[in-house]
Order: structure tokens, then sequence, then C-alpha cells
């Protein structure tokens, strides 16, 4: 996710249930069912059956949905809490 977040970035999560929305460009916490033990941090590309499309912010990594399928989001990251607090950007044009 980097440059928008960087490793050690603590983070407010509000929890999305089921079925909650989610918009393209927002960055959500998410698991893949074919790896549920990953826990990630990502940015909501589509809505695809079965769950949504999540790509990092540095498309050169493949721990998202290019590698693992659609992804279950499991919360709606708020804003960084550490070391600056900000909220996040905007998302940057995802093309399509």
């Amino acid at each position: 996710m980097s440059p928008t977040l960087r490793h050690g970035d603590q983070l407010l999560v509000r929890a999305v249930g089921r079925g909650g929305r989610v918009r393209a460009g927002e960055v959500v916490l998410a698991r893949f069912p074919s790896r549920p033990e990953l826990l990630v941090v990502k940015r909501v590309v589509r809505e695809v059956p079965g769950g949504h499309w999540v790509q990092g912010d540095s498309p050169a990594v493949a721990d998202d949905s290019r590698a693992f399928g659609p992804a279950v989001v499991v919360g709606r990251v708020v804003l960084r809490l550490w070391p600056r607090p900000h909220r996040l950007p905007p998302a940057p044009d995802l093309g399509g």
C-alpha cells in the first residue's frame, strides 16, 4: 500500500458486517478465502461475484486479488493513527 501506508503504521478500522457496502477506491482490511490466515490492507478495485477485487497501491506486489482471487472485506480503514495521524487520501485513478 506504499506510498499511502507503510509497514508499521497503526490504523483505525471500522468493521464491515456481512453484506456491508464498500466502494471502489476505499482502503479495506480483507481476507482471501483461498488463504484465510492472510489478513491484508488493500484498496478495493471493483466488486465481483463472491467478493471484492482488491489490489495494493504498488502493482508490482502480488499479495492481492491478482494472486489469490476475490477477497472478503472485514473492515474499512478510517484513518492512520501513527506515526502521523491523517485521513487516507482518495484513490488513484483505477483505470476502469
